[in-house]
């Protein structure tokens, strides 16, 4: 589980600079410059998502078991996913309507990705790693409100269009073998 924590208060923790220390993240950007800074940021985070996927991997099975969600749950959490999924399309590709709609999709997303992997699973391990990226979505969302971001402006509403047809194509990916293939668990509960 150390890992796991160690991976987590890097990747979180330098994700967090912006939120919690702007002034100071753009004193040391000015004074190593851009590229540095970008380059540091960068190193930091793969570490970090290194030792989260690492400790993750190493904690959950062993991770004891703090609750068993019914089954009608994890099929919520399967139904979250999927406008998780278009959340992130949303933020990946050109302005549509959507993206100044959600304001910052990439942060739903993740919020609705937590959410839905907290209520499908009850194990210490998973409760650890999804708690605390939802506890750092909505720090950051706050944080960007406080920040006064205006959203993009607005797209035509094919941009919107694409962003749900490759939603619901990776979707079925993640139902069909992806999810399986890379993290070893079934996305659908069936039992």
């Amino acid at each position: 589980m150390l890992v796991l924590i160690l991976g987590l208060a890097l990747f979180l923790g330098v994700h967090s600079v912006r939120v919690f220390v702007p002034a100071w993240r753009d004193k040391k950007r000015e004074a190593i410059g851009h590229g540095t800074w970008r380059g540091a940021y960068s190193l930091v985070s793969l570490i970090g998502f290194v030792l989260i996927v690492w400790g993750y991997g190493q904690a959950w099975a062993a991770a004891p078991v703090l609750y068993e969600p019914p089954v009608w749950l994890k099929h919520l959490a399967a139904l979250l996913m999927l406008f998780a999924l278009v959340a992130i399309m949303v933020f990946a590709l050109p302005a549509g309507r959507l993206k100044p709609a959600l304001k910052h999709p990439m942060l739903l997303a993740v919020k609705l990705w937590a959410v839905a992997h907290l209520l499908a699973n009850g194990d210490l391990a998973s409760i650890l790693l999804f708690g605390s990226f939802l506890v750092w979505a909505v720090l950051d969302r706050i944080s960007v409100k406080r920040r006064g971001e205006a959203p993009p402006a607005p797209g035509p509403m094919l941009n919107d269009a694409i962003a749900v047809g490759a939603a619901v194509v990776l979707y079925v990916l993640f139902v069909w073998k992806l999810h399986l293939w890379l993290f070893g668990a079934l996305p659908i509960a069936t039992a």
